[in-house]
């Protein structure tokens, strides 16, 4: 496990903290934590900044160990961190720089609907959203796939659900990788992993996970929006969900196989929990191939989690999806690992990107983004806590430069679960948010609601300022929520 923060951070400007390369012997590269004053101190009081040396121990990293604003104590790697390796120069493959939510990541719908529309029938809108779509631990849903059909899912990932009707093919566009990474082996997956993904497509999970009703309350770059198909007063939807029990026992059985690796490589790392396996490994090839399967079927959960609210509009407002205009606007991952082309020392390689609680975030004019969002970059869709905000942000050429095309992911965590329990113990968090803010939450259970209080997480748009600010994403929209679904 990391240890308390015992070093000092090298301030390079107001949004970038240095932890050299001297703070521990053993240390491949920097660290690099995107921050401001005001977030400084929680991050330098928590365990994660000890993360992010930890992290530079690893074989074949490249620039930095990175942390954006966002950053928190995580396994292995930080929430927020991201690191590049490259194959060329042993590097590796660490499930811990993935995490146990394997692609868990958010999408965003717009629609043609506006405040005023949406009133009358919004607490009918939450109810019926809550009782149609699965929630909480555990869950599973009316979306069944026979274990063919798992596989297929693993292999082909959304294009599974649009085949089964649970969408359109314009909606792979707006997914990150059109929805589906190319690799993925099911021969790979454990049996165990297979029961645990079985009749959970189209469930939206517990923690963090939630489906949310906003209105764009602010728009910051009118041109960029215009291209996103976003406008002020508009009502706006935003589903955060991931690989559910499935990718989790991926993380957890490959944590455990590769435990003989660090010996069997020689590879010195200064946490257990950066388990890892150079890329060109069987062991490590099996855990990408692994990986992408649970990535494949995060892409298809949330697909299908979007047909399942669509139909809910479709009945209370009496109109087809379509003509209430709830198109994607983007679908990005939170946690996962690429092999991507970047810039280092002036020369293209071939790296394997880690992401970890960090967003892609690729500048305009990136071949990788669909033709319509060339112009104004990719989307970047940051949710806050639940009584806040939410952003909509677009990739800029910073993050190229800097940081492997990342940013931040949301607000992140500034209690742990069982700190937040302490802190609102007797509260009952969706009263308060309703009396003060009018915002309706219905979820499965109050020990989800207590774990995830607005104050167990940063100011979001502190962290938003910071990413905006380093020239890593630039604000184009402000959501502020109406109706939240949690686990």
């Amino acid at each position: 496990m990391a240890q308390a923060w015992q070093g000092k951070l090298e301030k390079l400007d107001n949004f970038r903290w240095k932890i050299p390369q001297s703070y521990k012997p053993g240390m491949k590269v920097p660290g690099l934590i995107y921050a401001n004053e005001s977030l400084l101190p929680g991050i330098i009081n928590d365990k994660a900044s000890e993360q992010v040396a930890n992290v530079s121990f690893l074989p074949g990293i490249v620039k930095y160990s990175l942390a954006m604003p966002d950053i928190h104590l995580g396994y292995g790697f930080p929430i927020g961190g991201v690191a590049a390796t490259d194959p060329v120069n042993n590097g590796v493959i660490a499930p811990g720089g993935i995490g146990y939510d394997i692609n868990c990541g958010v999408r965003l719908v717009r629609s043609d609907l506006i405040l005023d529309d949406l009133k009358p029938r919004l607490e009918t809108l939450v109810n019926a959203l809550f009782n149609n779509i699965p929630s909480g631990v555990g869950s599973s849903g009316d979306i069944k796939a026979s274990a063919k059909e798992e596989e297929d899912i693993f292999s082909k990932g959304a294009m599974w659900a649009i085949k089964k009707g649970y969408g359109v093919k314009e909606d792979l566009e707006f997914t990150e990788d059109k929805g589906s990474m190319e690799g993925a082996d099911p021969s790979k997956v454990s049996v165990r992993a297979y029961e645990r993904g079985k009749d959970q497509s189209g469930t939206l999970g517990s923690g963090n996970h939630f489906l949310e009703i906003q209105v764009i309350d602010e728009i910051y770059d009118g041109e960029k929006a215009d291209i996103f198909g976003l406008f002020k007063g508009q009502i706006t939807m935003m589903i955060h969900s991931g690989s559910r029990g499935l990718g989790y026992q991926i993380c957890d059985d490959y944590v455990k196989s590769m435990a003989g690796c660090l010996n069997k490589y020689n590879i010195n790392v200064p946490d257990r929990q950066l388990v890892c396996a150079p890329l060109d490994s069987g062991e490590g090839r099996a855990y990408l191939s692994a990986m992408k399967c649970a990535a494949n079927y995060a892409w298809t959960n949330r697909q299908c989690l979007m047909h399942l609210a669509r139909n809910v509009f479709e009945k209370v407002f009496n109109k087809s999806w379509n003509s209430l205009g709830l198109n994607l606007v983007y679908d990005v991952a939170h946690n996962i690992a690429k092999m991507e082309k970047h810039k280092v020392d002036g020369k293209e390689r071939l790296l394997c990107v880690h992401r970890k609680g960090a967003t892609r975030a690729f500048p305009p004019g990136h071949p990788d983004l669909p033709e319509l969002y060339k112009k104004a970059g990719q989307p970047v869709i940051i949710p806050g806590d639940m009584g806040t905000f939410s952003y909509v942000l677009a990739g800029a050429e910073g993050s190229m430069q800097e940081t492997f095309g990342s940013t931040c992911h949301g607000a992140g965590r500034c209690l742990s679960r069982s700190g937040a329990v302490k802190v609102c113990a007797g509260r009952n968090i969706d009263k308060e948010l309703f009396n003060k803010s009018g915002i309706i939450v219905r979820a499965k259970t109050r020990t989800t609601l207590v774990e995830e209080a607005p104050e167990a997480y940063k100011d979001v748009s502190e962290v938003v300022n910071v990413v905006h600010g380093a020239g890593l994403s630039t604000k184009v929209a402000r959501m502020r929520p109406l109706g939240v679904i949690k686990g």
